[in-house]
């Protein structure tokens, strides 16, 4: 129940229809996040975010906030990496207004230079924030080290400097620039018909002028392996080993993904298992897996005490060289895939992860992928096809360490 159209000026209307449902999930997904920033602009992405909210050609800060709060909904967005996105969920009754209210924030935003300052102000304690949570500022670090001085390496909030440097006139280029039909994706999931969301987003798109434009994309440098030791006022040492990973569209990914959830990916994982439960080293651990349009990372994260901190960076590389010197049993793998299939599944009892399911699809494979299909890709990774991946990925000298002290 999936279908997709191409408008006239080149916006693209996925939807995905849910007859069982009562509500809508609809956003505006676009093509332009932190690593499409120039270093002198980092953060832009992220406070245009923000500023769309501050008013509109058609409506004010209060009028935007009441639209669809007002009728039992709610509206908000998000800055990741490589999109932005901005998302509504109403009742079905309101899928036309929650249409129009996020087109109206991405098409006619008018970014008021009062509201400007103060929201950059917020922008500044937002940072603060994140430089109080030690587990923010590992992987800020980690993320440094890893894509070096690509965008990728900067936070999606971007730095007090380059914030504070940014101005309305800016904005508006960035916006004229990014937020083009062809880098455009109206995503819609719920009980609606894909003909009314077509014609609801033809009508929010009437009179915009904006014309596509090319997407470029900074290709990442290569990589490699750095360590770096920062002191903070801290209790726990914080530590991650990690290097550069793999692509989305790589064709080792679904073996890549069990691979990551055998190895840290909750309380059964050979981590949690090997260095919380058996010595009690931790109290948080886990593996991680990034994937981007072009590159991406895995690592583990620990937090630990500092004296702990040789020990359990030898546990986790011992965990690391079993997976690449040893297959996995096919109890372990079934295990494993039970996981993340149970995971997907649940997942779908959620029109909003239904929505950014199908529109993360079209922007990063131009195609609806079915659920059988993902499901199939599971079943086909065997225990060999584990250790290949462990063995491309888990060398010891290709990986990159992050270490928090605390300072004293």
């Amino acid at each position: 129940m999936y279908d997709k159209t191409i408008l006239a000026d080149g916006t693209r209307v996925v939807t995905e229809t849910i007859p069982s449902v009562r509500s809508v999930a609809v956003g505006v997904w676009v093509h332009a996040g932190s690593r499409h920033e120039d270093a002198d602009q980092a953060g832009i992405s992220h406070l245009i975010e923000h500023m769309v909210f501050k008013g509109t050609v058609r409506r004010r800060t209060h009028q935007i906030a009441r639209r669809l709060e007002s009728v039992g909904g709610y509206l908000n967005a998000f800055t990741s990496k490589e999109h932005t996105c901005f998302y509504a969920r109403a009742l079905d009754t309101h899928l036309n207004r929650a249409i129009d209210t996020v087109f109206d924030l991405v098409l006619q935003p008018v970014f008021p230079e009062k509201e400007l300052e103060k929201e950059k102000a917020v922008i500044l304690e937002e940072i603060k924030m994140y430089a109080d949570s030690p587990e923010d500022v590992v992987f800020d670090r980690f993320d440094r080290i890893v894509y070096s001085n690509h965008a990728l390496g900067r936070p999606v909030t971007g730095f007090p400097e380059t914030v504070t440097a940014l101005g309305r006139d800016d904005l508006c280029a960035y916006l004229d620039s990014y937020y083009t039909p062809n880098r455009l994706v109206l995503a819609a999931a719920g009980n609606l018909t894909h003909d009314a969301v077509v014609r609801y987003t033809e009508k929010a798109l009437e009179g915009s002028t904006r014309l596509s434009s090319a997407i470029p994309q900074t290709a990442v440098g290569d990589y490699t392996a750095q360590d770096l030791v920062e002191s903070r006022p801290i209790q726990q040492a914080h530590l991650i080993l990690g290097r550069r990973g793999i692509p989305i569209d790589h064709p080792m990914r679904t073996t890549v993904s069990l691979l990551n959830t055998i190895l840290g990916g909750g309380m059964s994982s050979r981590l949690n298992q090997g260095i919380r439960e058996k010595y009690g080293n931790c109290y948080n651990i886990f593996s991680f897996l990034n994937l981007y349009s072009d590159t991406g990372d895995v690592g583990v994260y620990i937090g630990t005490d500092p004296a702990w901190t040789p020990r359990a960076r030898k546990l986790i590389l011992r965990e690391l060289d079993r997976l690449a010197q040893n297959s996995v049993s096919p109890r372990s793998l079934e295990q494993a895939k039970s996981q993340v299939k149970g995971h997907m599944v649940l997942g779908l009892e959620s029109t909003s992860n239904r929505m950014q399911r199908i529109a993360r699809q079209e922007l990063l494979f131009g195609r609806f992928i079915a659920l059988d299909e993902v499901l199939d890709e599971l079943d086909y990774v065997t225990t060999d096809n584990i250790q290949t991946a462990a063995q491309m990925l888990y060398e010891p000298e290709g990986w990159s360490t992050v270490l928090l002290l605390p300072q004293d």
